[in-house]
């Protein structure tokens, strides 16, 4: 029997454990952290839900990122992934949220980041942080896969702090 603890698995117990919601806001990734954390059993004591905002218009328009920030920074960038972060966390009620906004591929985006940048935000009521991830030449599948690693356990690292 394997003793391997996937990153969803190990953020559901320390949310179970800290008594706390999660939410997500994707980009990138599709709606890749919401299926992997929905197909853990008991999930909807633990997760509130997600918003898959893959244009600007549901990124300012639904998660509330505003517009002026979208169109300094664009939607690649660590103040946009903290706002996403921050507005999916308001409109679910969840107690902390996170984002993944990146470039999965196969063309860098139209502000020149490479595939594989990838900006992972997180929100709970103590404020917000963000890390940048470059992935590098993987594929599309590889880079989405690896940016919801990432951003489950940065929310699994923040329940520790």
């Amino acid at each position: 029997m394997s003793s391997f603890v996937s990153p969803e698995q190990a953020l559901s117990a320390l949310l179970r454990e800290k008594d706390r919601t999660l939410a997500a806001a994707e980009s990138c990734t599709g709606g890749l952290i919401a299926k992997r954390m929905t197909d853990l059993a008991g999930a909807s004591q633990i997760f509130m839900g997600g918003v898959v905002s893959y244009t600007n218009f549901v990124k300012a328009n639904v998660l509330g990122v505003p517009q002026a920030l979208l169109d300094e920074h664009g939607a690649v960038s660590e103040p946009v992934a903290r706002a996403m972060a921050e507005g999916v966390r308001r409109i679910t009620g969840a107690d902390c949220g996170i984002s993944v906004t990146g470039v999965a591929g196969p063309d860098s985006d139209e502000r020149g980041n490479a595939v594989g940048t990838v900006y992972i935000g997180y929100a709970d009521e103590k404020g917000a942080a963000c890390r940048l991830h470059r992935f590098g030449a993987l594929t599309r599948t590889e880079i989405r896969e690896r940016a919801a690693d990432a951003a489950l356990a940065l929310a699994a690292q923040m329940q520790n702090e």
